[in-house]
């Protein structure tokens, strides 16, 4: 996809239906913080719902899937879908930052978003939270669903929780470091004459 004139929007739609989940998503990064979610998973919603609104994007999220097992399925497949739709919503890339590294407090803990829009996917993750679970939701999952997400959107992102003490504010400070470092990568920047790599391509 490729952005060669000032109508290119940057959004775009995934639809994605396994034997383990069903996904509709609608991504707009251009957008003003409104999300319309529909999960089986509350705190995935939450968490999601604020990745939008300090992203500044649009998102609208139906997804089902076999949480009776578990909510790996669905969180893993969304996370692949997010990735999916951040790529194909940048067509080309030309103008962007392309770099980004957000600080986001939360209360008592802190986290760090630092992101490379590469077109080489990398995933670290530091991260070590006092509880295994935020209500009925396991912390292993936003470890998946990071590295899912990194790995479909093929960007590298680092992930370090520097400190915390409650698990739920250290997963969010995760979530809306994400979303402000996705802005300000993603920023069209009109100093940047086609993509900003000595290589010509990202």
């Amino acid at each position: 996809m490729e952005n060669n004139n000032e109508e290119f929007i940057r959004q775009a739609r995934v639809n994605r239906k396994t034997n383990e989940t069903d996904i509709k998503l609608t991504l707009s990064v251009d957008g003003t913080g409104v999300s319309e979610l529909e999960t089986d998973i509350p705190f995935l919603n939450h968490m999601l719902d604020l990745f939008t609104k300090h992203g500044q994007f649009d998102l609208n999220l139906q997804a089902r899937g076999d949480i009776e097992i578990d909510d790996h399925h669905t969180v893993e497949d969304i996370g692949i879908c997010l990735g999916h739709a951040l790529r194909e919503s940048l067509g080309d890339k030309k103008g962007i930052k392309r770099y980004a590294s957000v600080f986001v407090p939360m209360d008592e803990a802190l986290a760090q978003v630092i992101i490379d829009i590469s077109n080489r996917p990398h995933f670290e993750y530091r991260a070590t939270y006092p509880s295994q679970q935020v209500g009925s939701f396991s912390t292993e999952l936003v470890h998946e669903f990071l590295w899912k997400f990194a790995l479909e959107a093929r960007i590298t992102l680092h992930v370090i929780v520097h400190y915390g003490s409650n698990t739920h504010h250290m997963i969010e400070a995760i979530f809306k470091a994400l979303g402000r470092a996705l802005d300000e990568a993603t920023l069209i920047d009109p100093r940047v004459k086609g993509v900003p790599s000595t290589k010509g391509v990202l």
